[in-house]
């Protein structure tokens, strides 16, 4: 019987050969469009993708050396933006996707060769092995999302969307104290459309605050890639809309988000 782990990183390589369909649908232009990230073009997503997937590689075969990494970066006070993105720059488009796909199928290779129930280290708090893994499949959808929305590759969504789904509620207290903010533990209960269909209900079930809606919407909104205005999403109660228009289901400083209005509503429901 297939372990949630294998499941996990099963869903990480279909996200990674979803994005590859589109990286290998674009014409070498394309991949100097700016995206709605600011100052970052569709080849500075794929350099972030490559190299936090080899950064992530390394977590797991050799946590102790990525572990002084992380601190050495920090005493001197290094910006590793500035340094993958000045190499991806550097690269010809096929350069660049030969990066990513070296450093995504290398990383899903060196996952199915770690402990599931080992701790891995990451520029936060350590992670189990299916969390870690479920960060990554986030960053390749939300990430490949940013490419999606300016080069009109088709990418439909699945139902991988879960594992962003849960990270997004489960970092509820985290979009707080990422802000310096207490965190509120009103209970909200999150009601989601699959992209099959499929109703998730997820949070605190009993709760009277509710976020509704479809998963697509939701997890736009959690990995700051839709500002809640732009989306579909039914929020009820002042808990539900607080966390909202704050959530942040990834890891580092408090993003910036999307601009009501960035996104026509024909381009929200894509």
């Amino acid at each position: 019987m297939i372990t949630t782990f294998e499941q996990v990183l099963g869903d990480l390589q279909d996200e990674h050969a979803a994005l590859e369909r589109v990286l290998n649908a674009l014409p070498a232009g394309a991949w100097d469009v700016p995206t709605h990230a600011p100052g970052w073009s569709v080849r500075d997503q794929v350099s972030h993708l490559a190299f936090f997937d080899e950064a992530a590689t390394l977590a797991i075969h050799r946590p102790l050396e990525f572990m002084n990494d992380v601190k050495a970066s920090h005493e001197r006070g290094s910006d590793p933006e500035l340094r993958y993105l000045d190499h991806g720059r550097s690269l010809s488009p096929h350069g660049v996707l030969d990066w990513w796909r070296n450093a995504s199928a290398n990383l899903v290779a060196t996952a199915r060769t770690t402990d599931p129930n080992a701790r891995l280290p990451w520029y936060g708090p350590p992670m189990s092995g299916i969390s870690f893994l479920s960060a990554r499949l986030m960053e390749t959808w939300s990430h490949g999302l940013d490419i999606v929305d300016v080069t009109h590759v088709g990418r439909p969504d699945t139902d991988r969307l879960r594992h962003v789904a849960f990270l997004g509620v489960r970092a509820r207290p985290f979009s707080y104290t990422n802000r310096g903010l207490r965190p509120n533990d009103a209970p909200i209960r999150v009601e989601l459309v699959a992209p099959s269909g499929a109703l998730w209900v997820m949070g605190e079930e009993s709760g009277t605050d509710r976020v509704s809606g479809t998963a697509t919407d939701f997890c736009r909104v959690v990995t700051q890639r839709r500002n809640l205005a732009d989306t579909g999403l039914r929020v009820e109660g002042a808990a539900a809309r607080e966390w909202m228009e704050i959530a942040q289901a990834f890891a580092g400083p408090p993003g910036a988000g999307r601009k009501p209005g960035e996104f026509s509503p024909e381009q929200a429901l894509a």
